[in-house]
């Protein structure tokens, strides 16, 4: 459930989840396996940190029972992560999304930073 006044902009969106910034109350929200989940900033840079190295190989050979799903329990969130396979996949493609799109107005400003070249060194 959202926040009464929150005021979302959506980063990044899949069929799978979104992930929201909420600026009023900065921080972030993930709406993924039919719940949402809010992170204060550095919660979820955590987060997404502990969803990246989760090793897929391993999930996938250990032929131990129970190994083909992970847990993963949010810094000071009330919800626990029950994910198989398909569902990491599925949100590390929805986490690198709202990286690439967190990062990307830097990127930009990088880019316009870049002084052109001068006509006369040429």
């Amino acid at each position: 459930m959202l926040c009464a006044f929150a005021s979302l902009d959506e980063i990044f969106r899949t069929e799978f989840g979104a992930v929201m910034q909420c600026s009023n109350k900065n921080c972030y929200w993930l709406e993924f396996a039919g719940d949402c989940t809010p992170f204060k900033v550095a919660d979820f840079l955590n987060f997404r940190k502990q969803v990246e190295a989760i090793d897929i190989d391993q999930i996938l050979y250990d032929p131990q029972p129970g190994a083909d799903y992970t847990i993963i329990m949010p810094f000071r969130s009330q919800r626990c992560f029950v994910l198989s396979v398909t569902d990491v996949l599925n949100l590390k493609e929805l986490l690198y999304g709202a990286k690439f799109m967190m990062e990307l107005p830097g990127i930009i400003k990088d880019c316009l930073n870049v002084s052109p070249i001068s006509s006369s060194t040429i």
